[in-house]
């Protein structure tokens, strides 16, 4: 009768572990705020691609607002333009782009003179010189324009230039 008893107490046991542990798993719900189970194929899925839409949509909104900012759209002729970026500019033979002070030019592909009305025309930023009217510009070497009325004239029939500042071109 002992062996009965505990036959029968183990049995009870046994009955009550099944009991409590169905009671607990039918009470968590899976991936609710109790229980946040998220599987890995989820994430790769679909939450990576929501938050990679949403910063692409950021980056491009930020983009657009800088390139607003900024400005840099290339001049034509006879038109005036401010930049804080470099712009490529390309000049024909004889034409003249003026700066205002503080404007920058890099001379890449060409050549081109020096136009002032007096000493000194453009600081050559790269060597650290002068350069006076009638100068030649030395190509990847950085030119400033330090008083009014200081310029560059294209001398080759495509002349290109990196510009950054205000300028006029005539």
């Amino acid at each position: 009768m002992k062996k009965d008893r505990w036959f029968l107490r183990m049995l009870a046991l046994l009955a009550l572990c099944g009991v409590l542990s169905t009671t607990v798993s039918l009470a968590a719900e899976a991936g609710s705020a109790g229980d946040p189970l998220v599987t890995l194929s989820y994430l790769n899925d679909t939450f990576l691609d929501t938050i990679m839409e949403k910063v692409d949509q950021k980056i491009a909104a930020r983009n657009e607002q800088i390139v607003q900012r900024l400005g840099g759209q290339p001049v034509s002729s006879g038109a005036t333009s401010s930049s804080a970026v470099f712009t490529v500019v390309t000049l024909s033979s004889g034409q003249t782009l003026t700066g205002d002070i503080g404007c920058e030019v890099m001379l890449r592909v060409g050549s081109a003179t020096c136009v002032s009305p007096s000493s000194p025309g453009l600081i050559d930023e790269s060597s650290a010189v002068t350069l006076d009217n009638g100068g030649a510009l030395l190509q990847n070497h950085l030119y400033m324009m330090t008083i009014e009325g200081r310029g560059v004239k294209a001398t080759a029939a495509t002349t290109k230039l990196l510009v950054r500042g205000s300028y006029t071109i005539a």
